[in-house]
């Protein structure tokens, strides 16, 4: 069933903070689970990427235990190069926005688009430079990866690595939330980049 378009945007308590982090688990053998804290230390939410699935499949939860869904990312096509990701809100089953892959420019610079709930393109999640991604690419996958996603005229959201050999850290930096720009996008945003990116520069 397809999920119904959202015609407005809710702010929550778990919305509501500038600075979060999020921590990629090293147990899970199959699909992937993301921590997001808050600057705090405080579990805001918790991701779980499903194995063995056709189709990219993300949950999100608002809770350590799994029991309070918040929104989910879904791929719309099997491994496609170019895939198109819905960001669902699972209360309602409402239709947040979707994040678009661009898939030959991300060859050679990582770049994806961000749409509202009829896919009209708002904005974009692009790589830090062109001089950092192909130093990234040809010289070592250890340069942290750094992108800005930008709404209108703003830079909403700054998603930057630390680095750690070990572990995979993602800061995710709210800068300003125009009224066209639901925050839920920029943590699917930061899922994905996570889930996606990260996973390929390993």
């Amino acid at each position: 069933m397809q999920p119904e378009v959202l015609s407005n945007y809710p702010r929550g308590p778990i919305l509501a903070e500038n600075n979060y982090i999020l921590k990629r688990h090293l147990i899970k053998l199959v699909g992937g689970r993301f921590s997001i804290y808050s600057a705090s230390g405080a579990l805001a939410l918790l991701a779980d990427q499903k194995g063995f699935k056709l189709k990219e499949e993300i949950r999100v939860y608002s809770d350590e235990q799994m029991t309070q869904p918040y929104f989910g990312i879904f791929a719309r096509q099997i491994m496609d190069f170019s895939a198109a990701y819905d960001v669902v809100d699972l209360t309602n089953n409402t239709k947040i926005g979707a994040l678009k892959r661009k898939g030959w420019h991300s060859m050679v610079r990582d770049e994806w688009i961000i749409m509202d709930p009829y896919d009209r393109e708002i904005g974009t999640v692009v790589e830090d430079s062109m001089l950092m991604a192909l130093l990234r690419r040809f010289l070592s996958n250890l340069i942290p990866q750094n992108y800005d996603a930008i709404v209108g005229q703003a830079k909403v959201v700054d998603f930057r690595q630390t680095f750690n050999p070990f572990a995979y850290n993602l800061h995710i930096d709210f800068l300003a939330t125009p009224e066209s720009f639901d925050r839920r996008l920029g943590f699917a945003a930061a899922v994905l980049l996570a889930a996606i990116e990260g996973r390929q520069k390993g």
